[in-house]
């Protein structure tokens, strides 16, 4: 087992059309080892979308990880004082939350728990889904990819033609993102597609 004794910090962000490929990488966390403990965005908490209510997607992330979702500032602080996670990863990890990282913004239970996380010189793995990747994201992308112990999931282009500018990571690079990361690597290539 990769993950075997460590405590994974899930952090999900807004994108909803990607919670039903982040919600099996529970499994393929704790079927390596690792105990999750999900942290959910207000976004992600209380919007309802074409791809789900949002109190349906609550309790599948809740039953999913077998813990009670970190959803304030309040709850998400003490990951810093007692450091009891092993990795933080925001997956999926908007646009909006990706520039507020970039920009020392905490303003959220996600972007708490990554600043906590952080403070104790912790992985922060980051799985992207944004549709400004390669637009007024970029630089913010740019910016994290040179910060310590940020780490990328490998992303790509969704949709080129389409959606030029939009880039969504390959969470089913997840698992093993997180198991170099924690030996404070870089998974490569970090282009995917």
């Amino acid at each position: 087992m990769k993950l075997k004794g460590k405590k994974i910090g899930l952090a999900i962000t807004g994108s909803h059309c990607t919670f039903d490929k982040i919600l099996p990488q529970i499994d393929n966390f704790k079927n390596e080892g690792a105990e999750v403990h999900c942290i959910m965005s207000w976004a992600s908490l209380n919007t309802d979308t074409r791809f789900g209510k949002a109190k349906d997607w609550y309790e599948k992330f809740k039953n999913a990880s077998g813990h009670n979702i970190i959803t304030t500032i309040v709850e998400a602080e003490p990951i810093g004082p007692q450091s009891y996670l092993d990795c933080v990863v925001i997956a999926p990890c908007t646009g909006n939350t990706l520039g507020k990282l970039a920009n020392g913004i905490t303003d959220g239970p996600v972007l708490m728990a990554a600043k906590a996380h952080l403070r104790n010189l912790k992985p922060v793995v980051i799985a992207i889904s944004t549709n400004d990747g390669l637009g007024n994201n970029a630089k913010n992308i740019g910016l994290l990819l040179n910060t310590k112990n940020i780490y990328f999931v490998p992303f790509g282009q969704d949709d080129p033609i389409k959606k030029p500018n939009s880039l969504v990571a390959n969470m089913n690079l997840l698992v093993d993102t997180v198991v170099a990361a924690l030996e404070g690597k870089q998974i490569q290539p970090i282009l995917d597609r």
